[in-house]
């Protein structure tokens, strides 16, 4: 008796899945008969770009500093000049959009691009700090920190241990990579902020200073501008340096279009010309 009901137990079981597997094979049958398909994704939402926008609007917005020659100076009629001014310009022009130019601080320059420009110029250094709120463009200039002396000291401040000394007055425009320069690597020295980067330099010569540590090209244009004040070793910088512009954060689109126009500029020779026109 005992064995029986095993047997009508197992025999009920493999029915139950025979049934089951005929009512599957009948639902998928049912289903390719009616040519049901498996449901395809969505496509992915393109997000909008920037390049569009600027397209559709015929301005290009460019947040500048202005103070930081031969970049980008707000000369005293309101107008801007200088290399990336320049090429601002052009890069307006191959959009079809007029350049409308957005005056901040270096202080500032993160937070006002953010809110207020398409793209950010002006000898901007790139950084770790900035990439993280921005996209960089490709580096269109290598271009490291140096000293920028009195010319009868030249001798005198050669290495970052000679600048770092409790009698040394270094002194710096606040918010850049100048300043942090300064602070990580002259602890020591007597640190002077200074807001106003155009006339910072003169505070060298009038002995109100002894040391400013900036990137080596406007200590190559400022020794032009100051007789008197002499740029130290800037064909060989302390550190490292790239010179970029700033763009959206995850803007693709933009961001190639913007590469692939300083790409041309640099292979046409319109780059270069800039470049001569305010450093040579």
């Amino acid at each position: 008796m005992q064995r029986t009901s095993v047997s009508l137990a197992a025999s009920a079981l493999v029915m139950s899945l025979a049934l089951t597997g005929v009512a599957q094979a009948q639902t998928i049958q049912a289903g390719t008969v009616a040519g049901a398909k498996p449901a395809a994704p969505a496509p992915a939402a393109v997000a909008p770009s920037r390049l569009d926008d600027i397209l559709a609007r015929h301005t290009l917005r460019i947040c500048t500093t202005g103070d930081y020659k031969p970049y980008s100076f707000l000369r005293p009629d309101g107008q801007f000049e200088g290399i990336d001014v320049d090429l601002a310009d052009s890069l307006a022009k191959s959009l079809g959009a007029k350049a409308e130019y957005v005056k901040t601080s270096w202080s500032n320059l993160m937070n006002d691009f953010v809110a207020k420009c398409d793209i950010a110029v002006g000898g901007i250094s790139t950084t770790l700090e900035r990439q993280k709120r921005a996209f960089f463009t490709a580096p269109y200039m290598e271009d490291g920190k140096t000293p920028i002396v009195r010319c009868d000291d030249v001798d005198k401040y050669q290495t970052v241990a000679q600048i770092d000394q409790p009698n040394v007055r270094t002194i710096v425009n606040p918010g850049g990579t100048n300043e942090r320069f300064a602070k990580q690597f002259f602890p020591h020295s007597q640190l002077i902020e200074y807001p106003d980067n155009v006339t910072i330099f003169k505070q060298i010569l009038e002995g109100k200073a002894d040391v400013m540590v900036t990137d080596a090209s406007e200590t190559l244009l400022q020794q032009k501008l100051n007789p008197g004040l002499c740029s130290v070793h800037p064909d060989k910088p302390f550190q490292f340096g790239e010179k970029a512009y700033l763009l959206p954060r995850g803007d693709v689109p933009f961001q190639q279009y913007v590469d692939q126009w300083l790409h041309l500029a640099r292979s046409s020779g319109e780059f270069q010309g800039v470049y001569d026109k305010w450093l040579k």
